[in-house]
């Protein structure tokens, strides 16, 4: 039964958002698995599960799942809209700055997320290097990064 259950939780935290215990016990009482809160809160400590802050609000995940194009979009827009402060571009180079202490948080959110013009960042307290692939233009570069930001919430 153990191993059922939490196997469940592993399915429904994959699929559902679930920001909260309650939230799990709710999807397993819909596939007709009863259980309490303490047990839940066991099973959660034993599978390793993560809660963490994403543009939505609190979530359980799975650890060593990857996120979705999506929601590392979703993430990176998040980020920028509460750290970027400026963009400065200059021929292949664009210079973000960032409150102080957040440019690391920023450079990995545009690391992780799939862009194709930026081939990396560097990234030192409150400024971001990001150096383009060959041939584009920074201006491309902080087009596609304020588009991003400028995105609905879906």
């Amino acid at each position: 039964m153990k191993a059922r259950r939490q196997q469940a939780i592993l399915e429904v935290v994959s699929r559902e958002r679930c920001s909260s215990q309650e939230d799990i016990l709710a999807h397993l009482g819909a596939i007709g698995m009863r259980s309490t809160q303490s047990t839940i809160s066991r099973d959660i400590e034993e599978l390793g599960l993560a809660r963490i802050h994403d543009a939505a609000g609190m979530r359980y995940v799975v650890p060593g799942e990857e996120p979705t194009n999506g929601s590392q979009r979703g993430a990176l827009r998040q980020l920028l809209r509460e750290f970027a402060v400026s963009m400065t571009p200059s021929a292949n180079l664009l210079v973000i700055t960032t409150p102080p202490g957040a440019a690391n948080i920023l450079a990995e959110g545009i690391d992780r997320t799939p862009i194709e013009q930026i081939a990396g960042t560097i990234a030192g307290d409150n400024t971001i290097l990001v150096i383009s692939r060959e041939g584009i233009d920074a201006r491309e570069i902080r087009t596609t990064l304020r588009k991003i930001m400028k995105e609905s919430l879906r």
